[in-house]
This record gives structure tokens, sequence and C-alpha cells, in this order.
């Protein structure tokens, strides 16, 4: 399991629009994605414009490839990019151990 974490600024004061923006975008667009397995969303507290997005994939290329480079990634941009202050900053990250 790959997990793809972004870290997400938007512009102050949309954050009620974009808390439903984001949950809307993962439930319709992202959640049909092959090799989409869950997600988690996090708002900052001392930070209220900062959001961290996990989504656990299958495998790296499941989000690289067959999302990124799929229709369905202009249809996420088009429902969360407007609240964008910058671009997200994304990583992959790669099991190494858990909690039971």
């Amino acid at each position: 399991m790959i997990l793809e974490l972004a870290d997400i600024r938007i512009h102050p004061g949309q954050q009620a629009a974009f808390d439903e923006a984001i949950e809307r975008g993962l439930k319709t667009v992202i959640s049909h994605a092959k090799g989409f397995e869950g997600f988690k969303v996090n708002k900052g507290i001392e930070s209220p414009e900062r959001y961290i997005l996990q989504i656990f994939w299958a495998t790296l290329e499941d989000h690289t490839i067959g999302f990124r480079q799929s229709p369905a990634f202009a249809d996420w941009r088009a429902i969360v990019g407007p609240f964008f202050a910058s671009p997200p900053v994304v990583e992959h990250f790669e099991l190494v151990c858990k909690s039971d």
C-alpha cells in the first residue's frame, strides 16, 4: 500500500466551502479510481487554512499514472482547485510498520 500525502493551503475564510468540496471530490471522483483504498483529511488547528490529505493507493502507479493521467484528475481539480492558495505539496510513502 502507498500513502499519498498532500499538504494543501487554501484561501483564508474558505474553510466551510472547502470542507464540503474536498469531501465531495473524494467521494464522487477519487474513490472510483483504480487502486484507491481509502482517505483521511485533517484540518489545521493553529493554521486553519492548512489541510493534510492522505490517500491510500494499492500501487504508486495507481496514483501517478492511473489517476493523475486520467480525465478524473481534471474533474477532481475542478472541484478543489479553486480553493488552493498555492499548489499542494504531494509526496508518496511506503508503510514500514503499524500498530494493530
